[in-house]
């Protein structure tokens, strides 16, 4: 899905949203989580999973092209870690469709 798509479904879910609105609405949350996130601060959506950013140390790599070794240094990377309620829909959704395709 992207943002487009959602924002789509968000106006047509809420007669009372224009497109517009839909999509300033989207675009607001997102912001307020890439600004969290940024900051170090973790985001929690309770029943769909928690944003966190990890820091990679620094290492040794290697130029694929090349072989030469290169020096990467340290970053920071967002991590995505699924909520319980997702999981076990997403697991549910799987086997319901396994089972209908062994059918």
């Amino acid at each position: 899905m992207t943002k487009s798509e959602l924002v789509q479904r968000l106006a047509d879910s809420s007669p009372s949203l224009s497109l517009l609105e839909a999509d300033k609405v989207v675009s607001t949350v997102l912001e307020a989580m890439i600004d969290a996130l940024c900051r170090g601060e973790r985001v929690e959506l309770r029943g769909f999973g928690a944003f966190s950013v990890k820091r990679r140390d620094p290492r040794n790599g290697r130029n694929p092209r090349t072989g030469q070794s290169v020096k990467v240094s340290e970053k920071y990377v967002p991590a995505f870690k699924t909520g319980k309620e997702l999981r076990e829909r997403i697991n549910a959704s799987a086997q319901a469709g396994t089972a209908a395709q062994g059918a």
